[in-house]
């Protein structure tokens, strides 16, 4: 019988539920200068399905784990073979508990790394830079023109 896991926002999972948790390369852009970070975030079975199939990925390593291992009475706990510098995305918790549901409805995911395993020969990339704290600056340039007809009425 599974335990019951200590996340009251997930009746519907168990602490022995099947989730994999990766470790990626961001970037955070302070003063005009970019840093990088080590970042410990949940992978949803679609995102592995993705990255299994050669897609650039900004993921080293992903780690095949439970729930109950990584989320503990709503604090989360950092994998063993993460760095030490490493820390947790942005709601860690809410989207730990949204990828373990992708794993319990496509329960074949699961098979791509087995529990207690993980892998890191991904076609790692860090090109395209994902940088966390990026601000979107909208001006008038960006505007669409539109056709002189679009609001006549014909």
């Amino acid at each position: 019988m599974a335990t019951a896991t200590s996340i009251p926002n997930a009746p519907d999972l168990c602490a022995d539920d099947y989730l994999l948790v990766g470790l990626a390369t961001c970037f955070i852009k302070e003063d005009g200068e970019v840093h990088e970070v080590k970042v410990i975030e949940p992978i949803p079975s679609a995102a592995i399905e993705a990255i299994l199939k050669g897609i650039p990925t900004s993921y080293q390593v992903a780690c095949a784990t439970t729930i109950g291992a990584v989320i503990d009475n709503e604090t989360p706990q950092k994998p063993a073979d993460f760095p030490e510098e490493s820390q947790f995305g942005e709601e860690f918790i809410f989207r730990a508990i949204a990828a373990a549901r992708t794993y319990k409805t496509k329960p074949a995911a699961q098979s791509h790394i087995p529990l207690g395993t993980s892998r890191n020969d991904f076609n790692y990339s860090v090109e395209r830079k994902r940088v966390l704290n990026a601000k979107r600056v909208i001006t008038k340039e960006d505007n669409v023109k539109q056709h002189s007809h679009t609001h006549k009425v014909l």
